[in-house]
C-alpha cells in the first residue's frame, strides 16, 4: 500500500487550523441567532474569551469571504453560504460528539474534546462515525 510522505499529513493539520477559526465562528454565529435572534460582536467575544477587536478581525475576514454580513449597530448574520457551512459544522460536530459519547467519554472531557477534534476529521472519517454510531 502506497502511503503519503509524513510532511502531507502535517499540511493537512496546519490545513485544517486555518479553517478551523472560522468554522468555530460561523457556528456559534448561528447559534446565537437560533437561541438569541441575534449575534453581536459582544456576544463572539464572551462565548470565545476574546477582545473586541479580535472578533472584529475574524468578523472583517468573514465578510471578506462572503459568509457573514455585518452592519453597525445591526448584529451579523450568516449569508446562504455561512449558513451553508454551519450547518456542515455543526453536524459534523454533532456525530464527533456523539461518538466520544458512545466511546464512554465523560460528558465534560467530550463536549471540550469534540471542539477540536471535529475540524480535524476528514469525510471519509466523519462517515465512518456515522457508521459505528448507527451499528452500536
Amino acid at each position: 500500500m502506497h502511503s503519503l510522505p509524513k510532511h502531507a499529513y502535517f499540511q493537512r493539520v496546519r490545513q485544517d487550523h486555518q479553517t478551523e477559526l472560522v468554522e468555530d465562528y460561523v457556528e456559534e454565529i448561528a447559534h446565537l441567532h437560533a437561541r438569541h435572534g441575534e449575534a453581536r460582536a459582544s456576544d463572539l467575544a464572551e462565548c470565545f474569551g476574546v477582545s473586541g477587536a479580535a472578533v472584529s478581525k475574524v468578523v472583517a475576514r468573514l465578510r471578506r469571504d462572503g459568509l457573514v454580513i455585518a452592519r453597525p449597530y445591526r448584529g451579523i448574520f450568516l449569508t446562504p453560504e455561512g449558513e451553508a457551512m454551519a450547518e456542515r459544522v455543526a453536524s459534523r460536530h454533532q456525530v464527533v460528539l456523539d461518538t466520544l459519547r458512545r466511546l464512554g467519554v465523560p460528558e465534560e472531557i467530550a463536549r471540550a474534546d469534540s471542539e477540536g477534534i471535529e475540524h480535524h476529521c476528514s469525510e471519509e472519517t466523519v462517515a465512518a462515525m456515522r457508521r459505528f454510531l448507527a451499528s452500536s
